[in-house]
């Protein structure tokens, strides 16, 4: 047997999970915890039945999962592969097999999640496709869970703006959930990586997606929730950002918006509130530079790909008013010629002149 099929019979050992295998393996190698004694696997934790199971796997589903990864553009990533996320392979619990469809490498790409309502309302589904088309262009990987509403708008927009997103599903990958997710899953396959901890014929199940929600976060630097209400899987992604030590950032709402009491919860526990892309860029340079050593750009580009002037004073104006001397330290550019952009930039629509600085208008 193949030290994939040693892996493949490894994950599929119910009862395991992550942490114990990684237990395991911190012991001995997947091949050798196979040929294990009975006493010493039952000393490690394992009972009877997950010894039986280890040992004589279903081979009729291992063979089903293989003959999956062997189809063009499908492949089965190992714990143990040089090529496994290292920010995924760091958190308490990774999942010991990743089905991928798509290119592997942006995987290990920095990634910036973002998550929220399935409900999204307009705001949010804008806010949703403008930060991902900045992530995009300051050359970070668009991570989220193909859900309808945010995610598929988050996904839409880096795919549109040239840029490359990573969807994570609680279903396999033979499996696509939401079915009104095809079509955009098939383009993200091609542009970026779907991934997937469960075996490619798993259909969706309720207790899959807090577990497939732990890799959104592992996989990135930060995570940014742009709506949630107060019981949705978009905290439960926030809260194990945190516990795996990464930023989490929130869109502040209405307080009277159901859609927004989650992010407004998130903000007073302390998330950090953010109102531009480079709120986010200023805080994750650390943990991307763990992730991979990269030259960022704070560029936003148009959310539909127009290219608009003046790319990094733009990113530099906000919801809030924005003074033009605190533009001009954030570009690093003298104020007169800060001011010479800012103004052309107000003259096409773009930005608005209010009493403290300037604002991005609705068409920025």
């Amino acid at each position: 047997m193949s030290d994939r099929e040693d892996w493949l019979a490894l994950a599929a050992v119910p009862g395991l999970g992550g942490q114990r295998i990684q237990q395991l393996l911190d012991q001995a190698t997947v091949t050798e915890i196979r040929k294990m004694p009975e006493s010493h696997l039952m000393a490690m934790g394992l009972k009877g039945s997950q010894i039986s199971l280890l040992r004589q796997p279903d081979s009729k589903r291992l063979q089903e999962a293989l003959r999956w990864c062997e189809q063009d553009n499908q492949q089965l990533l190992v714990l143990s592969d040089p090529a496994y996320p290292r920010l995924l392979k760091e958190i308490s619990s990774p999942p010991p097999v990743l089905f991928i469809r798509g290119e592997p490498h942006w995987l290990c790409e920095p990634q910036l999640a973002i998550v929220g309502s399935r409900h999204a309302s307009l705001d949010g589904r804008e806010a949703a496709r403008e930060f991902a088309a900045a992530m995009v262009a300051a050359d970070y990987v668009v991570t989220s869970g193909l859900a309808l509403g945010v995610d598929g708008h988050a996904h839409d927009s880096a795919l549109k703006n040239g840029g490359a997103t990573v969807a994570v599903l609680g279903s396999g990958l033979g499996r696509i959930y939401p079915a009104a997710h095809r079509e955009l899953a098939g383009l993200i396959a091609e542009q970026g990586a779907l991934v997937s901890e469960f075996w490619p014929s798993e259909s969706p199940r309720p207790q899959h997606f807090p577990r497939r929600n732990r890799i959104i976060s592992g996989l990135s630097v930060g995570v940014l929730v742009v709506e949630a209400a107060l019981k949705s899987g978009s905290l439960i992604t926030a809260r194990y950002a945190l516990e795996q030590d990464r930023d989490v950032f929130a869109l502040p709402g209405s307080i009277y918006a159901p859609g927004s009491k989650g992010c407004n919860a998130l903000i007073k526990s302390g998330a950090k509130l953010v109102e531009s892309p480079v709120d986010i860029f200023e805080e994750v340079g650390a943990l991307t530079h763990c992730a991979k050593s990269s030259q960022m750009s704070v560029s936003l580009p148009h959310p539909e790909n127009e290219q608009l002037p003046f790319n990094a004073v733009l990113a530099n104006v906000g919801n809030e008013a924005t003074p033009v001397d605190v533009v001009a330290e954030r570009c690093d550019q003298p104020v007169h010629e800060v001011m010479t952009q800012l103004l052309e930039l107000e003259l096409q629509g773009v930005i608005t002149s209010v009493p403290g600085g300037y604002i991005r208008s609705r068409r920025g």
